[in-house]
């Protein structure tokens, strides 16, 4: 499968920005899906993920409360709505999938077979 990440961009401190995820195959609910972020020097970290249902998620403690991740299986498509975005949230951010038919959520970078290509988010003070 081929991910293609969008919708990253300059954005004040306090505002939003939605951040889409397509995925190449319509089998896209046989996928966990899941947002990755890294900045330059570090290594990527987890952000959110989603499972192949689409009901369960899980969030890093830092995004808790402000960013929401969900699917539109219609559209093959992963979104993260980011909210009340802070500096710290500037990084590359990374959609990755995993194949799997359990409803769990992966928050590994290994647990990923396949990855988008990052979209930058760039959040000033």
């Amino acid at each position: 499968v081929q991910l293609q990440a969008s919708g990253g961009g300059l954005v004040q401190a306090g505002g939003s920005l939605r951040l889409s995820c397509v995925a190449s195959r319509r089998s896209v609910d046989m996928y966990a899906m899941g947002w990755f972020r890294q900045v330059p020097g570090k290594e990527r970290e987890f952000v959110a993920g989603v499972s192949f249902v689409g009901s369960g998620t899980n969030y890093a403690d830092s995004v808790q409360g402000r960013f929401t991740i969900f699917r539109d299986f219609s559209k093959n498509t992963m979104y993260l709505q980011m909210n009340v975005v802070k500096p710290e949230d500037t990084a590359v951010y990374y959609c990755a999938a995993k194949i799997t038919h359990t409803r769990d959520v992966f928050t590994d970078v290994q647990d990923y077979a396949y990855w988008g290509q990052g979209t930058q988010v760039t959040v000033s003070s």
